[in-house]
């Protein structure tokens, strides 16, 4: 067996890479980048990338890592990304590996179908309607053949299906190892291959879920590991807090007592007595959540004391429901073990509960959100440094950060700072693409202040013009849903290209739309501000209302801005900026991504030229074209 080569033989010239690839091209940021993380597997070292567009990251730390011999978990900001390194960059480098390679991908719980559940359904049916029952008989039919149980091989099941809702593996129902079907589990498959992997790919949010009960005791479902890619790192801060907090909902009640209904029919455990306990209990908790301010939306939380003085009758009555169905279900006769999963979430629950009610961590922000009929009662790490630092770098021999969005004008000190990196080595890797001819960086001087009560009209002017010039083909992206749907009310019948809407279709379904309708229109907010490619002229125009900064009112935002300003710093240059310089940056990402593509940048918001702040955007972004005049977009598109 001939000897592999070495990372910088692999990214040469000359070398396999520049054999194997049909449209290869050499990229010095490239290889400067695998080489980087090569070193920092080896010697064992945090790593912090940006790697501009274009650069080819993702061979650059997926070659290193496989040439390494460890086992590495490679984390991804979203699950397209996830499939699209198991499906297309692995394979395309296991067909010229001497030896196989040994690589698993893993997702998320509910993403996988539950064998228990489903054999249960068709014994005695709880499906409801005929779209679910039609469903239901895809997903049987499917699970004949499927050698994975993810639910993203069945390309014909609607992404809000109620019928996989029943048939997914999440571990609310689980008995694990007493389950019947735990040998041919697709959960119990999914740890067994990962087991037996080198190179391990998931997403964010099932690393930092895995990470988060790691020291509890059915700990996690991630094998160790001696190192962790992230990539689109930019986003780790912000889910982390997802799940080194708290969470609790009235759905997560109205659930338990759905399940536990259904699991005493099933199992003929049925009582008078337990129907008594599962109303009270749906009672209780809607009269306790009821009691929360009712406006739709986040808001902050400080108020557990006053509360308790004033409902602490209420809290304290759905606490003890949850006792009653706990005690109820450890005292059936003989009790089937789906019950003992069922047991537990009425223990965790009431726990929980306590702790944000009764057990105040001043290292936590408090706040509700109210969602339709929703109400969720969160907990958030104000800062997540001292957690990611403890459990994760001083855990991990390596961890590499890696995203085109990290540093702040040619520093990484804010990703430092608020991820809790010690002694990382940096790296920027310039995009790859001639910006300065490809691109063309446009704010109009001549509009009000995006704070002025007249911004709403004027901005909606200056689109129109924009969009006549590009001939349509645009993201017009907003940093509020009210300004949207403002500026789409006002431009959309007006315009003569066809217009799309966040909201009126799911987000993969409105990407499709755009990409298939000629000179189309999308008017979005935040959620296709990243992870969102349209490469060629079908998305010449990217057009942003005002500078992303976070909304300071936001119960996280706001605790943030207070613990950096009572720790003696400037949460406007320390925190604010930085973010909205990054969030900038994505937004503009989505406009060039290839060789070939041109196109125009237009922020709407002239703060970043009459600010002195505005510099900082401007050295966070790549080095486009910059003009104040609406004529040179014209030349621009006319070329």
């Amino acid at each position: 067996m001939t000897k592999p080569p070495t990372v910088r033989q692999f990214f040469s010239r000359k070398g396999p890479l520049s054999r194997w690839h049909p449209n290869y091209e050499h990229r010095p940021g490239q290889l400067e980048m695998a080489e980087a993380v090569a070193s920092a597997l080896e010697e064992k070292k945090p790593l912090l990338v940006e790697a501009g567009t274009g650069t080819g990251k993702t061979l650059a730390y997926l070659v290193p890592a496989i040439l390494s011999g460890k086992r590495i978990v490679i984390s991804t900001g979203t699950k397209n990304l996830q499939e699209q390194l198991f499906y297309k960059d692995v394979p395309f480098l296991a067909a010229h590996f001497e030896r196989p390679l040994k690589v698993c991908y893993m997702k998320g719980r509910s993403n996988y179908l539950c064998r228990q559940k489903l054999y249960d359904a068709g014994n005695a049916p709880v499906l409801s309607g005929l779209e679910e029952v039609a469903d239901f008989q895809i997903i049987r039919e499917w699970e004949k053949t499927t050698q994975t149980g993810d639910r993203a091989e069945i390309t014909s099941l609607p992404e809000n299906s109620a019928a996989w809702a029943r048939l997914d593996a999440r571990r609310d129902l689980c008995t694990g190892q007493k389950c019947p079907q735990f040998e041919t589990c697709f959960l119990t498959r999914m740890h067994q291959r990962a087991v037996e992997s080198d190179i391990i790919i998931v997403n964010h949010h099932l690393f930092f879920a895995d990470l988060a009960v790691k020291d509890e005791d059915y700990g996690g479902i991630i094998p160790d590991y001696t190192a962790v890619i992230f990539d689109e790192a930019h986003e780790v801060e912000d889910v982390a807090g997802q799940y080194f907090g708290l969470s609790i909902s009235n759905y997560q009640f109205q659930e338990l007592r759905r399940d536990v209904a259904a699991l005493a029919r099933q199992k003929e455990f049925g009582s008078q007595e337990l129907d008594r306990i599962l109303d009270a209990l749906g009672e209780h908790a809607d009269s306790f959540f009821a009691l929360f301010p009712a406006g739709e939306g986040r808001s902050g939380f400080r108020g557990q004391d006053e509360f308790l003085e004033c409902h602490g009758e209420a809290y304290r009555m759905v606490r003890s429901a949850l006792e009653l169905v706990g005690t109820h279900l450890q005292l059936i006769k003989d009790e089937p073990e789906e019950t003992i999963p069922l047991f537990r979430r009425a223990r965790e629950l009431r726990d929980a509960l306590g702790a944000w009610m009764e057990h105040v961590d001043r290292s936590c922000v408090y706040w509700i959100e109210r969602r339709g009929r929703g109400c969720f009662l969160q907990a958030t790490p104000i800062d997540v440094a001292p957690l990611l630092s403890e459990r994760l770098f001083d855990r991990v021999d390596t961890v590499v950060l890696t995203s085109a969005t990290l540093a702040v004008a040619g520093t990484f000190e804010y990703a430092r700072t608020r991820l809790g990196v010690q002694h990382a080595r940096t790296l920027i890797v310039p995009g790859h693409f001639d910006f300065p001819s490809q691109a063309l960086f446009y704010v109009p001087p001549h509009l009000p202040d995006p704070r002025d009560g007249a911004f709403s009209h004027a901005a909606s002017r200056e689109i129109l013009k924009l969009l006549r010039l590009s001939r349509g083909r645009a993201f017009v992206l907003f940093t509020s849903y009210q300004q949207m749907r403002l500026v789409y009310e006002r431009v959309s019948p007006v315009v003569e290209y066809p217009s799309l809407l966040q909201g009126t279709a799911p987000r993969s379904a409105l990407l499709e739309q755009f990409r298939s309708t000629p000179g189309a229109v999308l008017f979005a907010t935040a959620s296709f501000w990243q992870g969102v490619d349209v490469p060629g002229d079908q998305l010449s125009c990217v057009i942003i209302d005002k500078l992303p900064f976070a909304v300071p009112s936001d119960p996280v935002v706001e605790a943030r801005i207070r613990s950096i300003r009572e720790d003696g710093g400037n949460p406007f240059y320390d925190y604010q900026i930085p973010q909205a310089a990054l969030a900038l940056k994505q937004g503009f990402g989505r406009l060039i991504r290839s060789r070939s593509d041109r196109g125009v940048l237009a922020l709407l918001d002239n703060r970043i030229s009459k600010q002195r702040y505005g510099q900082v955007f401007f050295d966070s972004l790549p080095d486009y074209a910059f003009t104040t005049e609406i004529d040179d977009v014209e030349k621009f598109f006319n070329v």
